[in-house]
């Protein structure tokens, strides 16, 4: 049914909603940090390069990305994990609700991302302090982009 990572990833995406919530107490990790942690912008690149393949392979998620021009969305990628670890950089891309309006992204999906970005920072050396403060970074942005 569900395999042990994925009922740890789903309650670990609960608690960091949770965790990353209005008036909950800041990060103790300072963004600059953070940035140098994930390998600043190089790292981040390396990342985002080894996260596609693992995204494209992965049964549960890979129809989902036929179509889409992956060197744009890595570098889209690699400008919103930047600006979101405190990095030099700009997101300029799309709003997340506007990109995935007509996909229809389910939960299951969504979390299969989720464990694939885990997978390719592991393959990275990220330290799991690090990977779970970039997933409480991104956890918001699930109610933009599972829309079924």
């Amino acid at each position: 049914m569900y395999s042990l990572r994925s009922l740890f990833c789903v309650g670990l995406c609960l608690l960091i909603s949770l965790l990353s919530a209005p008036g909950f107490a800041q990060s103790a990790m300072a963004d600059g940090v953070f940035f140098q942690d994930l390998g600043g912008k190089d790292g981040i690149r390396a990342i985002v390069d080894d996260f596609l393949p693992i995204v494209q392979s992965d049964d549960r998620i890979k129809k989902s990305f036929n179509d889409a021009d992956i060197d744009h969305l890595k570098k889209m990628l690699a400008e919103q994990f930047c600006a979101l670890s405190g990095g030099p950089c700009t997101y300029t891309g799309k709003p997340m609700k506007t990109i995935h309006a007509d996909l229809a992204v389910s939960n299951a999906q969504f979390n299969a991302l989720a464990e694939d970005l885990q997978l390719a920072m592991d393959k990275h050396g990220i330290p799991s302090r690090v990977q779970n403060h970039l997933l409480a970074k991104l956890a918001p942005m699930q109610r933009d982009i599972v829309t079924r």
